[in-house]
């Protein structure tokens, strides 16, 4: 057995329901975002620069391109020979495969996993947000306090306080109570779904809680509210820093695009803090004379003939002459053909956008209130030769022009 003061659990076995055809065939850890990155990059990334080189990845739903990417866990520094990456799926049992019943049964079944290392500290982390976070300083904030368990808590817009699980904490960071998407709140700190627990209180309240019939087996509804009731110690720390939930069409579009934002501090290129991804074998990016390219991010092996605007292209993307791209995201291998026009819409790998299509429309376009949204192509589609796709709409057949 080994000891190891601190090892991360990581939750990536998510289906992301709200993505709709983004997440049909991948799980939503495994979604691309910023021309280079899949959303598990980060917390990996965050594991690897906080100095925590043990990590279970819990998968479930759609995991066999987040495997392959994943692989041994060379890109992260995790491929070794005590620790590194673990990809863990639902414990199979004589009877069959137990799918996990939430987040805190898809710990409770790697209890033998964790126990390998003998940890003092378990980290439980989502594998779909986008942020940067130094998971050593909330140890040791959590070490300080002797608590059970520690919650990293984010301050929200109280406009936004109600989409929220509201942590109410005092002054010396003891949590008081907590509200979950309350009308009225009276904190504006959003637990970030973060958590670092004492193994042995953490391992005693697994127990429990799947002793418990009536349990839906969550962190947030069940374990840790039952932590509370029961008069432990919990905490929370408080982050500063970006932070973004990629849980909805709208939310995956603006985290790609406030990288765009100069307004907005997320440096990706942090010699200090770096996120590490699995590079895609391509050559550098072509730029024809005939293009018109602007406050983008455009990745290797693109080749970009048309006009590409406050936009994120992945690898491998192409835009023909006469095609405009703007406020949209490409994801690897799309391809928007001559004459088409993509505006605030998400364009998913191998997508076809072709001649003379339109995909989104700008708000100011959409003159029904309440009807404009970002457009989805959902992966390997085809939308065809002066095809139309509303603002809003997500496609997920191939779509032909009417009439």
């Amino acid at each position: 057995m080994q000891h190891q003061e601190c090892i991360a659990m990581l939750l990536a076995g998510g289906q992301g329901s709200r993505l709709g055809v983004l997440t049909r065939s991948i799980a939503k850890p495994a979604v691309p975002y910023g021309g280079k990155y899949r959303m598990i990059d980060f917390p990996l990334s965050n594991c690897v620069n906080s100095g925590i080189d043990t990590v279970g990845v819990l998968t479930q739903y759609q995991p066999q391109e987040l495997n392959d990417y994943l692989g041994n866990g060379q890109p992260w520094d995790l491929d070794r020979a005590n620790g590194g990456l673990h990809v863990l799926s639902p414990y199979r049992q004589i009877s069959g495969t137990q799918w996990y019943r939430g987040s805190a049964n898809a710990v409770y079944q790697h209890i033998p996993f964790i126990e390998r290392y003998s940890p003092e500290h378990v980290l439980v982390l989502g594998g779909d947000h986008i942020y940067k976070m130094d998971y050593a300083k909330l140890l040791a904030f959590h070490k300080e306090k002797d608590a059970a368990c520690t919650l990293a808590m984010l301050e929200v817009p109280w406009e936004e306080a109600p989409r929220f699980g509201l942590i109410v904490a005092d002054e010396d960071g003891t949590i008081r109570e907590f509200e979950e998407k309350p009308e009225k709140p009276t904190s504006n700190m959003a637990s970030m779904g973060i958590y670092v627990f004492t193994w042995e209180k953490l391992r005693q309240y697994l127990l429990a809680d799947e002793a418990n019939a009536a349990s839906s087996n969550d962190f947030g509804k069940d374990v840790i509210p039952a932590m509370h009731a029961a008069g432990e110690r919990l905490c929370a720390y408080a982050f500063e820093g970006y932070w973004k939930d990629v849980g909805t069409v709208d939310s995956l579009w603006e985290a790609n695009l406030d990288l765009l934002n100069p307004k907005i501090d997320i440096d990706l290129n942090d010699p200090d803090w770096k996120i590490y991804y699995r590079t895609a074998a391509a050559p550098p990016h072509y730029v024809a004379d005939s293009s018109l390219v602007q406050n983008a991010m455009v990745a290797e092996g693109c080749v970009i003939e048309g006009a590409v605007d406050f936009s994120i292209l992945s690898p491998n993307v192409a835009v023909e002459p006469g095609a405009v791209v703007r406020d949209s995201i490409l994801m690897p291998g799309a391809r928007v053909k001559a004459g088409a026009r993509v505006q605030y819409a998400i364009v998913a790998e191998n997508a076809v956008i072709e001649e003379n299509a339109r995909v989104g429309a700008r708000p100011e376009d959409t003159p029904e209130k309440g009807q404009w949204g970002v457009a989805v192509v959902g992966a390997g589609l085809t939308v065809g030769k002066g095809a139309v796709v509303a603002a809003n709409e997500m496609v997920e057949t191939d779509r032909r022009a009417a009439g």
